[in-house]
């Protein structure tokens, strides 16, 4: 039934009142108030008819669809939101057949001009789930990962409420669009800093995605914000990061362009996980090898067969010393010191310990000595990169070389103890 319908409808109603006896005044409340009550039952008619009939209906082919893709429409409530256009167009056109009797143009033109602004705002309710649902479909690739689309999809939604939100003034108003953005180009400054995060954000979410900087899943050290652990969320503004202590840092989007960060990202993928840490050995211990500490060492599987090696080159290469016999003095010829032995059998143990690996960066070195003594450290990898067995097999290598280091006479360095000021005073610590 169209409006030129209701209005014959509208006209019949007035002559079998008049012809009943009913006043002009009276039929016109009567008119009012009947199309009134018409138009609330037809709309919740209507709205009741097409979600729960049509909506349901589209829904349950959506579900049964192959594809899984467009079961989002339905988890984001994108039909739902778009039912309410249904009762929102009946009002629209009802407001004429409602307020006829009484002739205010006025009045129906300012209802006409609410309930438009509210059918927009519905359209852009509608959009923006859609939007959801793009950034739900792209999140199911592979890249995504990568590549997430959040903080573009963010400016999307923002620049389309604001689209929106100058459509209902000139809606409202009845002022002409044009006017309204010339208008705003003289507060384009304001806007700029009011929304200066936002674009910042929006600059920097491009950067962040273009050169893979950081994802979501990632492991990231940001020690300005004294930030370590999984990133869970990259947003417009925002990116968020669960430490390892379950506490959730907010780091600005802009931030992770301006700041420097650490992502551990290279490292995973890597297969391995970095052991590099040292050991200080007392210098005072390091000595050239005796006979009878060759002899000792030699008893240690993993140098036997080094230490035969370098005894044969060491005695070709005194042997062609010319004047003054290396056995004369240590200080002639090349020698084995129990240190370089030590380094040597640090390597074959890491070589040969399962849980390192051995086709990355691998070595025992020499540091610069310092007044703490000599450091040689430990460059290896782990194949366990979980934090707790990475932990474990760390300490478990240097445990090994704590206990072993005395089998080489050598010690390690450690700061005096009040024990051993008392011991060197007294002979006795207890005293």
């Amino acid at each position: 039934m169209d409006v030129v319908n209701l209005n014959k409808l509208s006209k019949l109603l007035t002559e079998q009142l008049t012809s009943a006896g009913v006043t002009d005044l009276y039929i016109k409340y009567i008119l009012t108030a009947l199309w009134l009550c018409v138009t609330l039952l037809v709309c919740w008619l209507a709205n009741f008819i097409t979600r729960k009939f049509i909506t349901k209906a589209l829904e349950k082919v959506i579900r049964k669809t192959k594809s899984k893709y467009d079961d989002l429409l339905v988890d984001r409530n994108v039909l739902s939101r778009i039912a309410n256009l249904v009762p929102a167009v009946i009002i629209y056109v009802m407001l004429g057949i409602i307020f006829e009797p009484f002739g205010h143009t006025d009045i129906v033109m300012h209802l006409q001009k609410i309930v438009s602004s509210i059918i927009v705002f519905i359209i852009l309710w509608a959009f923006i789930a859609l939007l959801a649902v793009i950034n739900d479909i792209y999140n199911t690739f592979s890249y995504a990962k990568e590549r997430p689309i959040k903080g573009m999809i963010q400016i999307i939604q923002i620049a389309a409420s604001f689209l929106t939100g100058i459509v209902i003034i000139s809606i409202l108003f009845t002022i002409d669009i044009s006017k309204i953005l010339t208008g705003l180009g003289a507060t384009a400054a304001i806007l700029l800093l009011i929304f200066k995060d936002t674009i910042l954000g929006f600059v920097a979410s491009i950067q962040l995605s273009a050169n893979k900087m950081v994802s979501n899943g990632d492991w990231i050290t940001m020690p300005t914000y004294k930030t370590d652990g999984t990133v869970i969320d990259i947003s417009l503004n925002t990116v968020k990061v669960q430490n390892w202590d379950k506490t959730i840092t907010t780091i600005p989007t802009y931030k992770m362009v301006e700041d420097s960060f650490i992502n551990w990202k290279g490292m995973e993928q890597s297969g391995g996980r970095r052991i590099k840490r040292s050991v200080n050995i007392d210098m005072q211990t390091v000595k050239f090898c005796s006979s009878e500490m060759i002899e000792r060492f030699k008893k240690i599987r993993l140098l036997k067969k080094y230490i035969q090696q370098k005894e044969e080159e060491i005695v070709n290469h005194n042997a062609l010393i010319e004047g003054q016999s290396a056995s004369e003095s240590l200080a002639n010829g090349r020698r084995l010191t129990n240190l370089g032995l030590f380094r040597r059998y640090l390597e074959e143990y890491l070589r040969e310990h399962p849980m390192t690996l051995n086709n990355m960066t691998f070595m025992v070195r020499q540091l610069q000595s310092t007044e703490k003594g000599q450091p040689i450290e430990i460059y290896a990898f782990s194949k366990d990169q979980e934090w707790a067995n990475y932990e474990s097999i760390q300490a478990d290598i240097f445990d090994h070389i704590l206990a072993v280091v005395s089998e080489f006479d050598l010690k390690i360095y450690q700061l005096p103890s009040g024990a051993d000021i008392n011991l060197a005073n007294y002979g006795n610590p207890s005293l």
